[in-house]
């Protein structure tokens, strides 16, 4: 008998190839793993647990799991939407995992994390877009785990209504969802997505619960322009938001959205100084920034520019 394999992104498998420049000499990460790295990835295993760490291909893995530091990515790893840069795979999801929630709480649990992120994949085949679900986990985590901090990557629940309210009413520690680019690249980056629906997500939750920290990220290498960076960072302060992420956009397959360029570390360095020029409480520009790496000592550096801000006067 022949076994079909599905394939991973349907959408993608008519696109012309492209070719994936070789890396520079200061994105190319030694691979890590050990003791530590092995038990992380058997407890995501026992636990049934999906990681975007695996899903989106992430260059950090090694470095995080070894600190046991893995970040849960959950309903499911099948995602509705087709954005031209993600690795996570695409097409109909299954039906949600009641008990999903608690198995995160005792991850957490298990691996010991002071600070905890939680992503998800986009569930638009769901009435709420799986806002209801994301809540629920951050209940449950915190239930288990008082003492641990929550930051969730959410989708942007385009089209659900009042959705998001659900998670803002979980009040997570940093609500984070990733603009990932600038406007005029949406229609071929983020085709499902709408700029500024993100962004007005991003202001509802700092409007719904002034406490959240509130967070993004974008990806440099796609086809924009510094000026088109700034202009995005503009956007992000003026919907409030607090730390911003950038980093370097890696092509997971030939069939993904193509290279524009590579940004250097001085660019990267440049667009830091940038951001916390423009107010952001936290920044952090590297080729290998990604929303969940170092994670918990960013959510110690927010804390402590908050107090800053507040103590003169911000």
């Amino acid at each position: 008998m022949t076994i079909q394999l599905r394939t991973r992104h349907p959408e993608k498998a008519k696109k012309a190839d492209s070719v994936i420049p070789r890396k520079p000499k200061w994105i190319r990460k030694k691979k890590i793993e050990g003791s530590e790295y092995y038990e992380t990835r058997r407890l995501m295993r026992d636990h049934d647990l999906t990681t975007v760490c695996e899903e989106a291909a992430c260059p950090n893995i090694g470095e995080c799991w070894s600190k046991r530091h893995a970040t849960m990515m959950i309903m499911g790893e099948i995602c509705t939407r087709g954005c031209s840069f993600c690795n996570v795979a695409t097409g109909r999801p299954d039906t949600l995992d009641a008990f999903e929630p608690g198995r995160v709480a005792v991850a957490v649990k298990k691996l010991g994390l002071r600070h905890v992120v939680i992503t998800s994949v986009d569930r638009d085949d769901l009435d709420d877009g799986g806002a209801q679900h994301i809540a629920q986990t951050i209940r449950a985590v915190r239930h288990q785990n008082p003492g641990t901090t929550v930051e969730v990557l959410t989708p942007d629940f385009l089209g659900k209504g009042d959705a998001a309210d659900v998670v803002f009413e979980a009040a997570p520690d940093v609500f984070n969802h990733n603009l990932e680019t600038v406007p005029h690249l949406y229609p071929t980056v983020r085709p499902g997505a709408r700029y500024y629906a993100s962004l007005r997500l991003l202001d509802d939750a700092k409007r719904t619960n002034p406490e959240i920290f509130t967070k993004s990220g974008l990806m440099v290498g796609l086809g924009e322009s510094l000026n088109d960076v700034r202009q995005v960072m503009d956007d992000l302060r003026a919907a409030n938001v607090d730390f911003l992420t950038v980093g370097q956009y890696l092509q997971p397959t030939a069939k993904h959205h193509p290279i524009d360029r590579f940004w250097s570390p001085e660019e990267f360095e440049k667009l830091e100084q940038i951001a916390r020029s423009k107010g952001f409480l936290h920044v952090s520009a590297t080729p290998l920034t990604r929303s969940s790496f170092h994670a918990d000592e960013d959510f110690a550096a927010l804390k402590q520019a908050r107090l800053r801000a507040i103590a003169n006067g911000a």
